[in-house]
């Protein structure tokens, strides 16, 4: 699979959710993490994160927007259940990315949607966990974009059919 991705929070407060996202990210072979005006409550993630992704992944601590420097070439995704978003099944993902999640309880900011060029909505009921989000992002870019392999048709835990007598 070519290109990178990064995904990231703007005002994230849990220590729990952002440990998590980091990890989902280092497992899935995220580039970079990076967030936008973290409490700093959230950056105690010492227990959530056990596979210690900070050691493994760049994770960009930015106070503001306006401090946020993306890589050229990177196409700003955001994450928000709107009506007028994208569904994330119908979303063509951009080769360079970085998703950016709002908050745990709250949207996006109006600064921070105007910087995105895509919005594009997880097609569920009602917002889920923000770390739950992250990883549904990440885990639909990475089938839609050709990784990690083609679907089997059967499971290698299926026995084989048996002749019958006739």
């Amino acid at each position: 699979m070519r290109g990178y991705f990064g995904i990231g929070s703007e005002r994230i407060s849990k220590p729990m959710n952002l440990g998590a996202v980091l990890r989902t990210a280092h497992a899935f072979n995220a580039s970079f993490a990076f967030t936008i005006a973290a409490h700093h409550n959230a950056r105690k993630i010492n227990l959530s994160d056990t596979a210690n992704s900070v050691a493994h992944l760049p994770v960009y601590e930015w106070a503001t927007l306006d401090e946020m420097h993306l890589p050229k070439g990177c196409v700003l995704v955001g994450i928000e259940l709107d009506e007028k978003a994208v569904a994330l099944p119908g979303f063509r993902h951009p080769l360079n990315a970085a998703y950016l999640l709002g908050p745990e309880k709250g949207d996006l900011s109006l600064e921070a949607r105007k910087l995105c060029s895509h919005i594009v909505k997880i097609p569920t009921r009602f917002c889920v966990n923000l770390s739950i989000a992250a990883a549904l992002v990440m885990y639909d870019r990475t089938i839609s974009l050709g990784g990690p392999g083609v679907r089997s048709v059967s499971s290698a835990l299926q026995t084989p059919a048996q002749p019958t007598d006739q």
